[in-house]
């Protein structure tokens, strides 16, 4: 008995299974045909029983309205996106800023290829001319620069300039005017709308020829970012920029390697570089021949400076650097040199005279803490002594130092260093998306 229940209940379970495989057939499987044609009847009902026969000449889906309803949102959705996306790019289309920067002074190539670490086509830097673009922020950056970069004789796209010049010395800064006055052509005709200014300035701050082309004085130029410890920095359109390394010896991009950061260096520390008479070069020198300190740190001293290095002189600098836990930075004609941003690069701390140099340079408004106000209020982790007869005590200490300790603060050097150049980057970016764009405030 209990054997013919068990084969019974096997027969029903199977029936069913069939027929749910059927059902599921014949609802989405199997092909619809077309109902066949009868010929119309009339009806007391009237036109409700056309609806009638209809439907009931159909195949029967019971999810087709769900579907339809589907497609019907999915076309919505569709049709929303497209909708969003034309919003978006017209709302960027507003808001974005094109800025073409003219790299008319070698900082140029330390603002381009080191602060926003873009790249320049052809890599030759013989080239007569090179070029690169990136976005960044709200702004689309390009950048033209080579000797083939003449006033009038290429194309200016975009309404927003950025101009780098050199006003070191007298005869750059006719140059330099002569780029401002073709600046100043093309605001007065409405080829482009705004101007910001990165220079290289005097060594000594005399910068009173730029002033009348600052807006504030009734001139064009929107913003100046300009080096040194100039007085008149006032963060609102006079901004104090980084000297930067030597990039008219064509000092390169370092990208710290593991062996920068963890090998043993074989020198304390080094100086390569010109003596001039009467200066604390002087001093250093005569400090470091004391006690040897000399055979212990790369000195290489010359009687004249060279604009230019040769193959070899170059390489020893740069290997100088890399082999050397400490590099010495004394005063030039201003307190901020090239060798600070140099040294670095290479993980080697700068050890810095900090005095203040002869001329106009000194606190301004916003800072207080001249020379190099810009660098210590960033918080860099140098060494800082006013006499180099502090040089024994540091190297002293120095040689004290484990090799863990120093790969410590070759770590935190490059950090801070990279920390650096992106915040100059935003910021820098910031200013002139503040200042270009328009406002929103109603």
């Amino acid at each position: 008995m209990r054997g013919a229940r068990k084969r019974l209940c096997s027969a029903l379970l199977l029936a069913y299974g069939l027929f749910s495989l059927y059902a599921a057939y014949t609802v989405f499987l199997r092909p619809r045909r077309p109902a066949a044609l009868r010929p119309p009847h009339k009806d007391r009902r009237g036109p409700r029983d056309i609806d009638h026969v209809s439907l009931g000449n159909e195949e029967w889906n019971p999810w087709e309205a769900d579907e339809k309803n589907e497609q019907i949102a999915s076309q919505q959705r569709y049709e929303n996106n497209i909708k969003m996306i034309k919003n978006a790019r017209s709302h960027l289309e507003q808001t974005n800023l094109r800025v073409q920067i003219w790299g008319k002074a070698a900082i140029g190539l330390y603002l381009w290829q080191h602060i926003f670490d873009g790249h320049l086509e052809p890599a030759d830097v013989t080239a007569p001319w090179r070029e690169g673009s990136q976005k960044a922020g709200k702004t689309y950056f390009s950048f033209i620069t080579g000797p083939s970069v003449v006033p009038g004789y290429f194309s200016v796209e975009a309404e927003n300039v950025v101009l780098v010049l050199n006003g070191r010395e007298k005869a750059k800064i006719t140059y330099a005017t002569q780029w401002l006055h073709y600046a100043q052509t093309l605001i007065q005709t409405h080829k482009i709308q705004h101007v910001a200014v990165v220079l290289l300035g005097n060594e000594q701050c005399n910068n009173e020829w730029i002033q009348p082309y600052l807006k504030r004085h009734g001139g064009f130029v929107n913003l100046l970012f300009v080096t040194y410890d100039y007085a008149l920095v006032n963060e609102e359109d006079i901004f104090q920029w980084p000297l930067g390394v030597a990039t008219y010896r064509n000092f390169p991009v370092v990208e710290p390697s593991w062996s920068m950061l963890h090998d043993p260096r074989s020198y304390l520390c080094n100086f390569l570089g010109t003596v001039y008479k009467n200066s604390s070069r002087e001093t250093l020198m005569e400090i470091l021949k004391q006690d040897g300190l000399d055979k212990l740190c790369w000195i290489a001293a010359r009687e004249q400076w060279q604009p230019q290095e040769t193959n070899e002189s170059f390489k020893n600098y740069q290997d100088a650097l890399l082999q050397s836990d400490l590099t010495l930075c004394p005063v030039g004609i201003n307190t901020e040199c090239y060798r600070i941003y140099e040294a670095c690069s290479y993980g080697s701390l700068p050890v810095i005279e900090d005095v203040m140099t002869p001329g106009d340079c000194g606190n301004s408004s916003m800072y207080h803490s001249a020379p190099l106000q810009l660098l210590k209020t960033m918080g860099a982790p140098f060494i800082f002594i006013k006499n180099w007869k502090e040089l024994p005590a540091v190297l002293e200490k120095e040689k004290k130092m484990s090799l863990q300790e120093k790969i410590q603060r070759r770590k935190k050097l490059i950090e801070w260093y990279q920390n650096f150049k992106a915040w100059m980057r935003q910021k820098f970016i910031n200013t002139l998306e503040n200042s270009f764009l328009p406002s929103d405030k109603g």
